[in-house]
C-alpha cells in the first residue's frame, strides 16, 4: 500500500445568512500536512466542488500556514483541487476531513465523499475528521447500510463551542447532536481544548486545537 493520505476540503464559501465568508480552516489542513509529511507520507487534496477551495482562518504570518500554502505541490493542488469522483481511494491509507464551518453545508450526505471514506474504511484504512470535518460522517453508511459512526465514540465541535462563537443559530444543525442521532457517542472535552477520540480506525478531534493530535493519531494507527 502506498504511503499516501488524502485531505478533504469544503467548497462552501458562505456562512449562512451572516454575509460573512467561510471555507476550510487552513490550520486544520496545514498542521496535519506537516505531521504527515514529516512521517514520510505524500499528501493529496480533494474538495467537494473541485477548483479553488475557499479558505477560512488564513494567517500568512503563521510560519506553518505559510509553508503549507507556498509548498509547490500543495499550492498547485489548491489552485485546482479534484472532485471526489476523480479520486481512487485504493491509492490511500487514510482520509482526513478538515473542518471549517463551510463543511457543515456540503460535507453531510455527500455521495462522493462517502464513497471515498466507505471504500477506504472497509478495506482497512483510517477515516478521520477534525472540528466541523465530522460533518462528513453525517449520512455516511457502510455497505450494509449502517451508519459508520453507529456504536462509535467520536469528538466534534461541541454545542457549547458553537454557541460560544455565536453560530449555533447559523449552522444548518448542531454537529454533536446529529452524530449522536446516528448512533455515535459524542465525547466532549472543555471548550477549545485539544481533544482526540480514536475508536478503532475512526479518529476524530473536537476543534482546531485538536488538528495535530488527530494527525499524530492517524500516523500511529497506520503504523500499528
Amino acid at each position: 500500500m502506498s504511503k499516501r493520505i488524502l485531505i478533504a476540503l469544503t467548497s462552501h464559501a458562505t456562512l449562512g445568512s451572516t454575509g460573512r465568508g467561510t471555507g476550510f480552516y487552513v490550520d486544520e489542513a496545514a498542521v496535519p500536512w506537516e505531521v504527515f509529511t514529516a512521517a514520510g507520507y505524500q499528501v493529496d487534496l480533494v474538495s467537494v466542488a473541485g477548483g479553488v477551495p475557499p479558505r477560512d482562518g488564513e494567517d500568512r504570518s503563521n510560519p506553518l500556514q505559510r509553508r503549507f500554502l507556498t509548498d509547490e505541490r500543495i499550492a498547485a493542488q489548491l489552485a485546482d483541487t479534484p472532485t471526489p469522483d476523480r479520486i481512487d481511494p485504493d491509492g490511500y491509507e487514510a482520509i482526513l476531513f478538515a473542518g471549517g464551518h463551510g463543511s457543515m453545508w456540503d460535507f453531510p450526505d455527500n455521495p462522493g465523499l462517502a464513497r471515498l471514506a466507505r471504500t477506504l474504511y472497509e478495506r482497512g484504512g483510517v477515516v478521520a475528521a477534525v472540528c466541523h470535518g465530522p460533518a462528513a460522517l453525517v449520512g455516511l453508511t457502510l455497505s450494509d447500510g449502517s451508519p459508520l459512526v453507529a456504536g462509535k465514540k467520536v469528538a466534534a465541535f461541541t454545542n457549547a463551542e458553537e454557541t460560544a462563537v455565536g453560530l449555533a443559530e447559523v449552522v444548518p444543525f448542531l454537529l454533536a447532536d446529529r452524530l449522536t442521532s446516528q448512533g455515535a457517542t459524542h465525547v466532549p472535552a472543555e471548550d477549545f481544548t485539544a481533544h482526540v477520540v480514536a475508536d478503532g480506525r475512526l479518529i476524530t478531534g473536537q476543534n482546531p486545537a485538536s488538528a495535530r493530535g488527530v494527525a499524530d493519531a492517524i500516523v500511529a494507527a497506520l503504523r500499528d
